[in-house]
């Protein structure tokens, strides 16, 4: 399953994909104001900012899909069709916000 993360990726996000062992701690979103603990080895600034580049470029990319989830009709309202025999108007439902928010 795709992660459709709500909030884009911080310092902490980063640090953690570089290395998910890491003890630290982020003021303030502040690259210059990381404390390393319990003996962490420090990751330079370039890394940790290259990779949260790279997740902001994934967290942009799936924007389309974050959109489309918040319109598309809910389980309950699938279900309901499915008895209702409404399955048609559903997927109309459906297409029209895939169309909204194309890939």
């Amino acid at each position: 399953m795709i992660n459709l993360q709500k909030h884009p990726p911080t310092l902490a996000h980063a640090i953690k994909e570089l290395n998910s062992e890491a003890e630290f701690c982020v003021r303030n979103e502040d690259i210059d104001d990381i404390i390393w603990n319990d003996n962490t080895t420090p990751i330079s600034k370039e890394d940790i900012l290259a990779k949260q580049v790279e997740l902001q470029a994934e967290y942009d990319a799936l924007d389309y899909a974050r959109k489309r989830k918040a319109e598309y009709p809910s389980i309950e309202e699938c279900i309901h069709a499915i008895l209702d025999d409404t399955l048609d108007e559903l997927q109309v439902k459906r297409q029209t916000t895939k169309n909204k928010y194309p890939k």
